[in-house]
C-alpha cells in the first residue's frame, strides 16, 4: 500500500551541548580539597584538563562522533505458564546509529574501524539482552547479532525472550549489555518499564482503569498472526516509502484520534482514549509517512463489530476500515497479502447486520510500544570504564540573565562527577544532591553555568 501523505522526517539537531565525565587523569590533577567538593557548590575542571579536553571536544563536534543506542519494545508482555514460552511480540529491537560507531574509542577522528565487508571482522559491537532479574547467564540472555541496514543503522532483535509464571513481578525492564570488539565493556542499558499481563482482557474496558487503554498520540505496533502460528507473524512496517507486512522488522506508529469536526481530506487530531468506531490515523514514527484515515473496529470470531464503541485495550484484535463504503456493504479493510499491504473487501454478515465478515489477513493485534534512546561518544574517552549510566535530560529551565543566567537540567543518572559543556566551552556546574538531577551555567557575556539539582 503506497503512502498516503509522506512527510520528511525532521533532521536531528546538531550537538550543541553535552555532558562529560571526569576521568582519573583529572582526579589526579585535583587537590584533596577539590576532591571533597560537596553537592551544592559550583565546580569546574582544572585549567590543565579543560585545555586537553577542549581540543578533543572541537574535533568531536566537527567530525560528528556521536553514538546512539535506541531500544524499542512493547509496553506489555504476556506471561508464560508451565512449559510454554510466549515470546515477546513484537520482539524487543536495538538500533545503533551515528558515525561514532566507526571511530575507535579514544582514537580520535582518524582512528576508524574498517567498513563491513564479507570475510572481515564484522560488527564493532555485540549485544546481550535479558530481563533485569536475570543473573546474566547464557541461558537467561539472548545474544544480538547486529546487521547493517540500508540507512547505515545497525539492527539487532531479541526474538526468544519471555517471562515465566515463576516470576511474580508486575513490571520489569529489559537489560541490554553492549561489548566492543576486543572485549571492552561499553555499558548496560535499560528499557522502559514493561507491564506483565496474564492474557488480553476480554471484558469490556472501562476508563476507570486506564492501564491497558490506548490514548491518542501514543505509539503502537500492529501485527498479524495467521492461525495463531508464531512463524506466520507479520508486522506492519515501512520500507522504501511504502507500507509492507514484514516478517523480520516492526515499526512503531503514532495513533492519532480524529477531531469530531474533521472533514474529508482534513484530519485534525485530538486528545483522549481511543474507542472502537473512531476515525484514526497511523503515522510512522521513523519516516513520518501516514496511512489514510481509517475507522478502527473490534474483531471477534473473524468479524468486524460495527456497533462497538468501548475503549481499545492492549493486545486486542482489531480491523481498520476505510471510510466511505455504502450502507449495507461489508466495507474495505486494511489487509496483508504476503509482504504487501492491500485492501480487502469484506462481506456483510447474513445473520447480523452490525457485523462484517473478514479474512485472517485483515485482523490485526494492537499493542502499545515504548522506546528509550541513549546518546554519547567514546572517542574522547581516556579510561576503559563503561559509559553507562548515560545521563538522560528530560527538561531544561532557564533562570536569570546576563552574567548570572543559570540553566537547570532535570533528568536521570546525574551525579557530582558530571560536567556540562556548551560547544567547546565548559560550564560551571553545580550538582544538588537529593533533588531531581539538574546542571546550571553562568559567565560574562554568555550562559556559562549549569545546575544539576
Amino acid at each position: 500500500l503506497d503512502a498516503y501523505s509522506p512527510a520528511d522526517p525532521s533532521m536531528p539537531p546538531n550537538p550543541l551541548a553535552h555532558l562529560s565525565l571526569r576521568d582519573r587523569s583529572e582526579m589526579q590533577l585535583q587537590s584533596e580539597a577539590d576532591r571533597r567538593s560537596l553537592p551544592g557548590t559550583w565546580t569546574r575542571s582544572s585549567p590543565e584538563h579543560t585545555t586537553i579536553l577542549r581540543g578533543g571536544v572541537r574535533r568531536c563536534l566537527q567530525q560528528q562522533c556521536e553514538q546512539t543506542v535506541r531500544i524499542v519494545h512493547a509496553k506489555v508482555a504476556q506471561k508464560s505458564y508451565g512449559n510454554e514460552k510466549r515470546f515477546f511480540c513484537p520482539p524487543p529491537c536495538v538500533y545503533l546509529s551515528g558515525p561514532g560507531w566507526r571511530v575507535k574509542p579514544g582514537g580520535g577522528s582518524q582512528a576508524q574501524f574498517p567498513p563491513h565487508q564479507a570475510g572481515e571482522m564484522g560488527p564493532t559491537v555485540c549485544g546481550y539482552m535479558g530481563l533485569d532479574s536475570a543473573s546474566g547467564s547464557a541461558a537467561e540472555t539472548q545474544k544480538l547479532n547486529f546487521e547493517q541496514q540500508p540507512d547505515s543503522r545497525e539492527f539487532g532483535c531479541a526474538k526468544t525472550l519471555y517471562i515465566s509464571d515463576a516470576d511474580k513481578r508486575k513490571h520489569f525492564r529489559l537489560v541490554l549489555r553492549l561489548v566492543l570488539r576486543g572485549g571492552r565493556e561499553l555499558g548496560t542499558f535499560h528499557s522502559r518499564l514493561i507491564k506483565v499481563i496474564s492474557k488480553p482482557s476480554q471484558k469490556k474496558q472501562s476508563l476507570k482503569n486506564t492501564d491497558l487503554c490506548i490514548s491518542s498520540g501514543s505509539k503502537v505496533s500492529l501485527f498479524n498472526r495467521l492461525r495463531s502460528q508464531t512463524v506466520s507473524t507479520r508486522y506492519l512496517s515501512v520500507e522504501d516509502g511504502a507500507f509492507v507486512a514484514s516478517a523480520r522488522q516492526w515499526a512503531a506508529f503514532t495513533l492519532h484520534l480524529a477531531d469530531g469536526h474533521s472533514s474529508q481530506g482534513d484530519f485534525l487530531p485530538r486528545e483522549g482514549y481511543v474507542r472502537y468506531g473512531s476515525l484514526v490515523q497511523l503515522v510512522c514514527t521513523l519516516t513520518g509517512i501516514t496511512l489514510p484515515p481509517m475507522i478502527i473496529r473490534k474483531v471477534a470470531k473473524q468479524c468486524a463489530l460495527l456497533d462497538v464503541d468501548e475503549p481499545i485495550s492492549q493486545l486486542h484484535k482489531c480491523a481498520f476500515q476505510f471510510p466511505g463504503s455504502p450502507p449495507g456493504e461489508g466495507g474495505t479493510y486494511l489487509c496483508l497479502a504476503t509482504e504487501k499491504v492491500v485492501q480487502f473487501q469484506a462481506s456483510p454478515c447474513p445473520k447480523e447486520a452490525n457485523r462484517a465478515l473478514l479474512n485472517d489477513s485483515s485482523c490485526w493485534t494492537i499493542i502499545g510500544t515504548e522506546s528509550v534512546e541513549f546518546s554519547f561518544s567514546t572517542s574522547l574517552a581516556c579510561t576503559l570504564e563503561p559509559v553507562t549510566p548515560v545521563p538522560l535530560i528530560s527538561t531544561l529551565e532557564l533562570s536569570g540573565g546576563g552574567d548570572v543566567a543559570t540553566l537547570e537540567l532535570h533528568g536521570e543518572n546525574f551525579h557530582a562527577g558530571l560536567k556540562v559543556w556548551f560547544g567547546d566551552v565548559e560550564a560551571e556546574t553545580m550538582y544538588r544532591y537529593g533533588e531531581p538531577a539538574v546542571p546550571g551555567v553562568r559567565g560574562p557575556g554568555a550562559l556559562r553555568r549549569a545546575l544539576l539539582p
